[in-house]
C-alpha cells in the first residue's frame, strides 16, 4: 500500500513538513506494511513560499526591507522558473512574527516591506511574481505595498500622507503617476487562504484586525478607513473593491493590489497544488491522509484538506483527515470528501497542552491508521 500524506500546517503549532513526518513516523511504527510519500501543502498562509521554493526547486534571494512598523530587517524571497518568476511571502517582510505582542498597531502598521521586495524582483528582471498572504500584521488595503511602488495618497491639501491607516484616514486623493511602469509587463497572481470581503461584518478590519492587535475601536476606524480607500478608489478609477472575492484577505492588501496592480487574486490550494505537481504523486497513491489544526465546515470554504480531499475522490482515492479538532456531529457535505475524520488528541487537554504535545499526538495517530489499514 502507498500512502500519501498532504497536510496543512497546524497553525501555532507544527509546519506542513513537520506534520507529514511526524504522520509518516507513525505509519513506518504501525503493522501496515506500505510505502509513503510526504507531500506539505500550504494554501496561501504563513509558509506557502517556502513550500512552493522546496517543489520547483527555487533559490533564496536575501534582502534588507521594512518591517510593518518601518524597522529595517533582513528577509528573503524565492525565484522559480530559472530567475523569471519570483515567490513572496507577505509574511517574511509584514507579517505577525516580526512584532511583539506589545508591538501590534494595524493603524500604524504597514505592507511597505513586502513592496519593496516586489521592486526587487522587478530589478531582477522578472515577469511573474507570485504573492502569499497569510500571516500579515496589517490593516492597509495594500496601500504600503502600492507606495513602495510609487503611488501617492494625498490629502485634501494635496499634501502626502504616510502609508498607514491612521493617516491615510485623510486620504482625498491617489496619484498614480508615479507607478512602476515595469508593472504592466509582470503578471502578478495573488494566492488567497481566506475569502472574505473587503469590507463590514464579514471584512478584513472585523474578522482579521483583532488577530492582528486592533482593539474594538481600532476595528471601527479600520473599518471605515478601507470604506473610504474604496470609495476614493471607486470615484477616481471607477473600481469597486467591496464585493471582490478574496478582498479582505491580508488586511484588505489583495484589494488594494487588484484594483492597482491588476494582481489576479486566486484560491490559494488549488495554485498550489497545480503548480507544484501535486496530480503527479496522487496518481500512485492508494489512499491520501491530510489534515491541519482543525477540519470543520470552515474547511469546506477551500482550506488546503479539502483541495486535496477533492482531488483525491476526483480519483475515488480514500481520504483520511487527521486534524487537532473535528466536529463532534457527522457533516453530510465532510463526509463527502473525508472516508474518516480522526482528532489527534488522546485525553481531555487545554489548548496550550494539546499544542505542545501535537507531534507526540501526530506520531501516535499515525501507528493508529497504520494499525487500522493494516488489519
Amino acid at each position: 500500500m502507498h500512502i500519501l500524506i498532504a497536510p496543512n500546517a497546524f497553525k501555532n503549532s507544527l509546519t506542513a513538513p513537520d506534520v507529514a513526518f511526524a504522520i509518516e513516523k507513525g505509519l513506518h511504527k504501525s503493522k501496515l506494511d506500505c510505502t509513503t510519500e510526504c507531500f506539505p501543502i500550504a494554501d496561501g498562509g504563513d509558509g506557502t513560499g517556502d513550500l512552493i521554493l522546496k517543489k520547483c526547486g527555487g533559490i533564496l534571494v536575501d534582502v534588507i526591507v521594512h518591517d510593518p512598523l518601518g524597522r529595517r530587517i533582513n528577509a528573503s524571497f524565492g525565484l522559480i522558473d530559472n530567475g523569471k518568476t519570483a515567490v513572496i511571502e507577505m509574511a517574511n517582510a509584514s507579517g505577525l512574527r516580526l512584532l511583539k505582542i506589545d508591538e501590534l498597531n494595524p493603524l500604524q502598521a504597514s505592507c511597505f516591506g513586502t513592496g519593496e521586495m516586489i521592486k526587487i524582483a522587478l530589478d531582477k528582471g522578472v515577469n511573474k511574481i507570485i504573492l502569499a498572504m497569510g500571516g500579515s500584521a496589517i490593516v492597509d488595503g495594500g496601500c504600503g505595498i502600492l507606495d513602495a511602488l510609487g503611488i501617492k495618497f494625498l490629502d485634501a491639501d494635496g499634501k502626502l500622507l504616510k502609508a498607514f491607516p491612521e493617516s491615510l484616514e485623510r486620504m482625498a486623493s491617489v496619484d498614480i503617476s508615479g507607478l512602476d511602469g515595469r508593472i504592466d509587463n509582470c503578471e502578478i497572481v495573488v494566492i488567497c487562504d481566506v475569502d472574505n470581503h473587503l469590507l463590514g461584518d464579514k471584512g478584513a478590519a472585523v474578522v482579521f484586525g483583532p488577530q492582528k492587535g486592533a482593539s474594538p475601536g481600532d476595528v471601527k476606524r479600520l473599518d471605515a478607513f478601507l470604506s473610504h480607500f474604496n470609495a476614493t478608489t471607486l470615484q477616481q478609477f471607477g473600481k469597486n473593491m467591496s464585493e471582490l472575492k478574496y478582498g479582505g484577505a491580508a488586511g484588505g492588501s489583495t484589494a488594494g493590489i487588484h484594483a492597482y496592480l491588476n494582481a489576479n487574486l486566486v484560491n490559494g490550494i488549488e495554485y498550489f497544488l497545480q503548480l507544484t505537481g501535486f496530480d503527479a504523486a496522487l496518481q500512485k497513491a492508494d489512499v491520501v491522509i491530510t489534515g491541519e489544526g482543525s477540519i470543520d465546515l470552515q474547511t469546506l470554504q477551500g482550506k488546503g484538506p479539502l483541495g486535496v480531499a477533492y482531488l483525491a475522490k476526483q480519483r475515488n482515492i480514500p481520504v483520511i483527515g487527521i486534524a487537532g479538532k473535528v466536529p463532534v456531529a457527522a457533516d453530510e457535505e465532510l463526509n463527502k470528501y473525508f472516508d474518516v475524520l480522526m482528532a489527534i488528541g488522546n485525553e481531555p487537554a487545554d489548548l496550550a497542552t494539546a499544542i505542545k504535545f501535537t507531534d507526540e499526538n501526530l506520531v501516535r495517530m499515525g501507528m493508529v491508521v497504520g494499525n487500522m489499514l493494516g488489519m
